[in-house]
């Protein structure tokens, strides 16, 4: 005999929905994989508000912003346009994302990066692949390819606002890094290189090798997207 499972009623509150339905007990028993976006987001509202509950609610949110990574990013005034939506409620959410950011640096801090080549991707989408605005970022790693230390060096269009290689050469001896990532987003989602990323590419690679330092990649990411140099074998240095 097959026993259904009773169905909640997503607008009454869900300390009246059966207990294996309810978001902190599901996560509970099955852990955080096994909750959908809403239900995992439902977890920080904690309440809705009157006639839909924190489930609802959360949909409404995912609905208004139209993906999870958008209203990741979203500003406070966004964010606050949403009925039973405030300040704390926005901070809440906003601590936690960085609190994920702190810990996948933190990774890259204490591993080599070679030893789960796909933390750097996940770094740096999350650092920065959902920013509105473009940023040129710098992972400065020591002789054992530890991460020493992320730095935001620009800010604005490559095409617009130059990227001193000087600048780079000086900051990265500043730190006696041994090897270099470089990486910017494309906030219009396409993550493919422009001619003005492949030049730059090469104009640092020349550069770098003066003062013995690697450049290991250049990573252009989006919301959507990520695109490694050295994964599609531009890294070489032109002839």
């Amino acid at each position: 005999m097959i026993v259904s499972r009773p169905t909640p009623n997503l607008h009454s509150s869900i300390p009246n929905w059966p207990k294996s339905e309810q978001p902190r007990e599901k996560l509970r028993i099955h852990g955080a994989r096994a909750l959908t976006d809403a239900e995992l987001l439902a977890i920080f509202l904690r309440v809705g508000v009157k006639g839909k509950s924190a489930v609802t609610l959360a949909k409404d949110l995912l609905h208004y912003f139209g993906s999870l990574p958008r209203l990741l990013a979203s500003t406070p005034e966004e964010f606050i346009r949403i009925h039973g939506m405030g300040l704390s409620k926005w901070s809440q959410i906003q601590a936690a994302y960085e609190l994920v950011k702190r810990s996948l640096e933190e990774g890259l801090a204490q591993n080599s990066i070679f030893s789960s080549p796909g933390h750097v991707k996940e770094y740096l989408q999350s650092k920065i692949g959902r920013l509105p605005h473009e940023v040129f970022l710098c992972l400065y790693l020591d002789p054992r390819l530890h991460l020493i230390e992320c730095q935001e060096l620009f800010r604005g269009s490559i095409t617009q606002t130059a990227v001193y290689p000087r600048e780079i050469l000086k900051e990265a001896l500043s730190r006696n890094a041994s090897a270099l990532i470089v990486a910017h987003n494309h906030p219009s989602g396409n993550p493919l290189p422009s001619q003005a990323d492949q030049d730059l590419t090469q104009t640092l690679l020349k550069a770098l090798q003066w003062v013995d330092i690697s450049l290991l990649d250049h990573c252009i990411v989006s919301s959507s997207g990520f695109f490694s140099f050295s994964e599609s074998g531009l890294m070489n240095h032109d002839d």
